[in-house]
């Protein structure tokens, strides 16, 4: 990726698909080129948090939501240190922000962290074409990167990018040393290291800001460990749980995760995993994995927990699911395993759970900072795993 940041509200632009359809807009952030997976989210608030997420590395996120920016950006709602979206697309961006929590522009925190965008497309075309063609490679160029270039140069350029199927990603997102994450008190400070109810050991494979801050404000102490942690590390902290993070990437590449998930499941730790933990559950018990053609994005998939019959809407990002069996109990060298969830839109596999063993996995995203909350359940699930074998 090349950027710069002068020019911007002027520049020409240009987003060219590997099938060859292009669109022609204004620059967007900073100026330049960048290069990834095309994919669209359906989310109309929650930017800040979906530019953040780290699941996002090496996509350009289509915005469906026709206006986005109005509430600019501030400090407090970031899913991590920085924007992780390789492009940004958005139809109709805000000329002025408006929110007492703002305190600058959308347009101005994607130009200072160089994040090549494209605005003054139309959005619903895109989307359109990618829900038909399937998600693929894309660049957005601008500036000096597209002034005077003939459309087949940028066209081969987009060709010769990298692939997400076979990416190996999470170590390029993952923390790379281990921190703690306090559990928080009934007063709402937080508790000293080593005297929280639980302790949990959480794999980083992208994980979000707000995920161990949902199992803090239950008592848990989380050790985030980064993605490259071995089984010895995990039980070097002690764990009454084992969490596997969400994160970016072709699941079919993350052995060294399956790796230690097996090893927890050895050992009946209670386990929890979501959205690329989903996966890496899936894996280590046997079931394939495989590309949608063009994801779950957004924070209004419908989806059900067969468990309890209820209809929940959640917040997703996933090009990956587990080829799971949706009719039966099927058996695992962990013992019996099923599906827990489902997508309502495509019957798509969205939870798995042993019933053998407590471990269970869904494939969103329940922390859900953006909204909904409707998932946050789980996450007391999971503390009912670890009161349940302390017991």
């Amino acid at each position: 990726m090349t950027t710069s940041t002068r020019g911007a509200a002027k520049a020409p632009a240009v987003l060219v698909l590997e099938d060859g359809r292009t669109f022609r807009g204004r620059a967007y952030g900073a100026v330049g080129e960048t290069f990834g997976e095309a994919v669209f989210s359906t989310g109309m608030t929650g930017y800040q948090e979906t530019l953040t997420d780290p699941s996002y590395h090496r996509q350009v996120v289509v915005m469906t939501a026709p206006h986005v920016g109005n509430t600019g950006v501030n400090d407090e709602d970031p899913e991590s240190a920085r924007i992780w979206v390789s492009g940004y697309v958005v139809r109709d961006p805000a000329r002025i922000p408006s929110n007492w929590r703002a305190q600058r522009s959308l347009d101005e925190e994607l130009a200072a962290q160089g994040v090549v965008g494209i605005s003054g497309i139309d959005t619903r075309a895109l989307t359109r074409h990618l829900r038909e063609r399937g998600a693929m490679r894309v660049g957005i160029f601008s500036g000096e990167a597209f002034e005077g270039v003939r459309d087949e140069v940028l066209l081969a350029r987009v060709q010769e990018s990298p692939q997400m199927k076979g990416a190996d990603l999470s170590a390029e997102v993952a923390t790379k040393e281990p921190y703690v994450v306090p559990a928080i008190g009934p007063d709402g400070e937080a508790v000293p290291i080593g005297a929280a109810k639980f302790t949990v050991a959480a794999i980083d494979l992208g994980i979000k800001g707000m995920t161990p801050h949902r199992m803090a404000e239950r008592g848990i102490e989380v050790h985030v460990l980064p993605a490259t942690a071995t089984v010895d590390d995990v039980y070097a902290v002690s764990p009454d749980g084992v969490f596997f993070s969400n994160g970016p990437g072709d699941p079919a590449t993350a052995d060294h995760a399956v790796s230690v998930m097996q090893g927890v499941l050895e050992r009946r730790t209670p386990l929890f995993g979501i959205c690329f933990g989903n996966q890496i559950l899936g894996r280590s018990l046997g079931f394939g994995t495989y590309k949608l053609k063009y994801g779950h994005r957004g924070i209004n998939q419908p989806v059900q927990d067969r468990t309890t019959g209820k209809v929940e809407v959640t917040a997703h990002n996933h090009g990956f699911a587990v080829d799971a069996p949706l009719d039966k109990v099927s058996e695992t060298p962990y013992g019996r395993a099923e599906v827990s969830h489902v997508c309502l839109n495509d019957n798509v596999v969205e939870g798995l759970q042993l019933l053998d063993q407590p471990a269970f996995s869904v494939q969103y995203h329940p922390e859900a900072a953006a909204g909904p909350h409707d998932a946050a359940y789980l996450f007391d699930r999971f503390v009912s795993l670890m009161e349940a074998e302390r017991a």
